[in-house]
């Protein structure tokens, strides 16, 4: 079973494996605080774990009622009290066995559950004033030093992260060094719940998800233009670089996944069913199947590289309780790709994905960075393989100039791999590219080879990648990256025409007509309301253009042109306006640009 995120704060001697740098030590300093006002106004509460985490921290607590958002206000006033004391932390150390005992006599079951777990024979403990915890460290001198923070929500968490314990109550908080960062950092949230894209997915009608199949979003008609645009795009950048499409089956036997080493790795993650007793599994992963097409012929080092792309459908079988809109779904389609090359070609062909991710990021404003994963304590094939692997995406990178950090044993089991994460407007980080190198998996486990330029059989390279990762992902990541704003070229409605009367209706239906002839998504509300209410529900849709139409528009071949950001362009030419939203959408443009000047 994979490591819990609660595991990874169990650790060693304490309650967290802390980061030294100085927002961590805070924000788990603040986590103790916390604990401790709330031992204070809840004295029969029982205390787990208060690990610092991204942005702020958490604490959890057994307690049979949820905590209210009262509650939490009560909270925050006792731990005002315990910083405007300024309480040192003062540590000490105990024998493994005496604090055991120490934590028992104070009925702290799950501390008593951490020691018997640790192998270490002496462990720390931290107090401040009235309050003692078991605790690795380092924290700030004193709760003096705390002085930006709040608490954000409190939900349901099970021990451990597992279902079958105990559920406990977990209070998030956040702290910062200065006020001013704090504040800016509650504006984000604030505006991280205006662009959530399950809300936007709801008003925008682009998806929704039902409990007939969890994890999995129906798609509405408006949604399927965003799947429909993107694919389009990655097809049109694939097809201009040589790729070729392929698609494999979703059901797939058993002994595939056994022979590439997936059913070892990955089997709890896969949804499987009997057939005419035979075990199968839905594909999880597009990898192994495309083989199958590599070794539909015999492949010469002339046909290398061959680049098989596949927007295949994959299943995954996420636990329920980790679903989480279109960030974390059981049913996705990803743009998947398998390179199979000659050892020469591989600086090229890993060079040509690397510009490629570039090129698809730039249409969205978003910047990649770059990560290389090495590699993992279990793995396919030998070390110096693994060396080999993992120099060429280190020549790879420094070759084309890009900065990355390396995350040391978080490759894939079968080889090393480029992660490429990119920040939104909010600033947050998001991993969405990979592109990995496989000497073994593909290549040994399924025997492909191809007939070098000597006449003897020669193993191939495998590069796995895929660049907006899922379509379902990318689509939330996006919606909440443009609010759901889209770029034209994006947009499910790219254009609302808005007689001013009925009088003049008939323009209205002829403008209309213009522009879905141009093959533009375009629509015409002519309902009974005032003008007015028309264009405000025609912003809160998102619709970049929308064009209103009157008398004088009819007389003069005209339209009046407004943004979706209230701006009013005034009097623009219909020929005009075709002309330039074919072009803005054509270029894929991120901004408004139709009637400038």
């Amino acid at each position: 079973m994979a490591e819990s995120e609660e595991d990874r704060h169990l650790k060693f001697s304490g309650t967290s494996d802390c980061d030294p740098s100085p927002l961590p030590t805070l924000r788990h300093s603040t986590s103790h605080v916390m604990a401790q006002a709330v031992k204070r106004l809840f004295p029969d509460v029982k205390v787990a774990i208060g690990p610092a985490i991204d942005d702020g921290f958490y604490y959890d607590f057994a307690k049979l009622e949820a905590f209210t958002p009262q509650d939490l206000e009560k909270i925050e006033a006792v731990m005002r009290d315990i910083i405007k004391a300024d309480l040192p932390f003062e540590r000490r150390e105990l024998p493994r066995a005496e604090a055991i005992t120490l934590f028992r006599q104070r009925g702290e079951t799950f501390k008593v559950e951490i020691l018997e777990g640790i192998d270490a024979d002496t462990v720390s403990l931290y107090r401040q004033g009235d309050f003692e915890d078991l605790c690795r460290g380092p924290h700030v001198p004193s709760t003096g030093h705390i002085k930006a923070f709040k608490l954000l929500s409190s939900s349901g968490a099970y021990w451990r992260g597992d279902e079958r314990n105990p559920m406990l109550q977990r209070i998030y908080g956040t702290a910062w060094q200065t006020q001013e960062d704090l504040d800016r950092y509650l504006w984000r949230l604030e505006e991280a719940k205006k662009r959530d894209h399950r809300k936007l997915g709801r008003e925008l009608d682009l998806f929704v998800f039902h409990d007939v199949s969890p994890g999995a979003p129906f798609w509405l008609p408006k949604g399927m233009v965003l799947v429909r645009e993107l694919e389009r795009f990655a097809r049109e950048a694939q097809d201009a670089r040589g790729y070729t499409e392929i698609s494999t089956p979703i059901l797939v036997n058993k002994k595939l996944w056994e022979q590439s080493g997936h059913w070892e790795h990955y089997r709890t993650n896969m949804f499987t069913l009997e057939v005419e007793g035979q075990l199968y599994s839905l594909k999880p992963m597009n990898c192994p199947p495309s083989t199958f097409v590599y070794r539909h012929a015999l492949r010469s080092y002339r046909d290398l590289p061959l680049r098989l792309s596949e927007m295949g459908r994959l299943h995954r079988n996420e636990r329920s309780g980790t679903l989480t809109g279109l960030f974390r779904v059981r049913q996705f389609t990803q743009d998947d790709a398998h390179i199979y090359c000659r050892p020469d070609q591989m600086q090229e062909e890993i060079a040509g994905v690397l510009g490629l991710v570039r090129e698809f990021y730039k249409v969205f404003n978003l910047e990649p960075s770059f990560r290389l994963a090495t590699r993992p304590e279990n793995y396919l094939g030998t070390p110096a393989q693994w060396d080999a692997a993992e120099a060429a995406l280190h020549a790879a990178l420094e070759a084309n100039g890009l900065a990355y950090e390396v995350n040391a044993g978080e490759g894939a089991f079968y080889g090393p791999k480029i992660d490429i994460g990119v920040q939104d407007v909010l600033g947050r980080d998001w991993q969405i590219a990979t592109i990995q190198l496989d000497l073994t998996m593909l290549p040994e486990l399924f025997d492909l080879t191809y007939v070098d330029s000597d006449g003897q059989p020669k193993r191939p390279v495998a590069i796995h990648r895929a660049i907006f990762g899922s379509f379902e992902r990318f689509i939330g990541i996006i919606t909440e990256h443009f609010a759901g704003a889209f770029p034209t070229w994006l947009a499910p409605v790219q254009a609302r025409v808005l007689p001013v009367s009925e009088k003049s209706s008939a323009y209205a239906r002829t403008v209309h007509r213009r522009l879905v002839e141009a093959r533009l998504r375009a629509e015409l509300d002519d309902r009974n309301e005032k003008l007015g209410y028309r264009i405000r529900e025609a912003q809160l849709q998102k619709v970049p253009y929308m064009m209103v139409v009157g008398e004088r528009e009819a007389q003069n071949g005209t339209v009046s042109l407004r943004y979706r950001t209230g701006e009013d362009l005034g009097a623009v030419a219909l020929d005009r306006v075709a002309a330039d939203l074919g072009h803005e959408i054509a270029s894929r443009t991120v901004t408004l640009t139709v009637g400038r000047s």
